[in-house]
C-alpha cells in the first residue's frame, strides 16, 4: 500500500521540489551513513535524514534539520 502524500514545512516556509515545483512528497527515513561507522559495524549509529520524494518527478529531498513539518495532504 503506499504511503499517503504529505506536504512539507520548515517554519512557515513551504517546501517544493527543486526540479520540477512539485508540493506533494512521500516521506521515508534515510540513514547517511559514513566509511568510518561502517568499518567498526556501527552503521546503526549514523544519522538519520527526512527523504521527501517528489510525487510528480520522484527527485529525492534530503533533510538533517529537525525542524521541519509534515503534513498530510488533501486528495
Amino acid at each position: 500500500m503506499a504511503r499517503k502524500p504529505v506536504r512539507a514545512a520548515i517554519g512557515d516556509v513551504w517546501i517544493t521540489c527543486q526540479v520540477c515545483r512539485g508540493e506533494l512528497f512521500r516521506e521515508r527515513g534515510v540513514k547517511l551513513n559514513s566509511t568510518g561507522m561502517e568499518f567498526m559495524n556501527l552503521a546503526w549509529a549514523d544519522e538519520t535524514a527526512t527523504g521527501l520524494i517528489c510525487r510528480r518527478c520522484g527527485y529525492v529531498h534530503l533533510f538533517v534539520n529537525r525542524d521541519i513539518q509534515l503534513y498530510e495532504a488533501e486528495k
